[in-house]
């Protein structure tokens, strides 16, 4: 049974970073598409990067720049590095793998973890 168990939530002041890891048990996804997505209260869940099979990076223009995200197929474990955090970025944040090379799309994800909140005070 394939798992995806996300960590490093938490509350943090504007500006602050924060570090989120989503391990993968279950099956190896080192040729495959991993990715984050987050969800706001009142908000449909929405896209915020992508690492594909062969670590090329993807993100959403909103977090362009301020975030990070890696992967270490040893572990089996996809990481989301938040720099400069913003009041907007509170969310609870999603990891999710594909059975694709690369995927965008939350359509395109068959695994997802059951989340962690984010909370950016102002």
């Amino acid at each position: 049974q394939v798992q995806l168990v996300e960590s490093g939530g938490g509350l943090v002041q504007a500006g602050g970073s924060l570090r989120l890891s989503c391990a993968a048990s279950g099956r190896t996804f080192t040729n495959n598409a991993m990715g984050w997505f987050r969800q706001a209260p009142g908000k449909e869940r929405e896209f915020v990067a992508t690492i594909s099979w062969n670590s090329n990076t993807y993100y959403a223009d909103s977090v362009k720049g301020r975030f990070t995200i890696s992967r270490d197929n040893a572990k089996n474990t996809v990481y989301l590095q938040m720099n400069s955090l913003k009041p907007e970025d509170t969310a609870v944040y999603y990891c999710a793998a594909s059975q694709l090379l690369v995927a965008f799309t939350s359509l395109q994800y068959n695994y997802w973890g059951q989340g962690t909140q984010v909370t950016v005070s102002s």
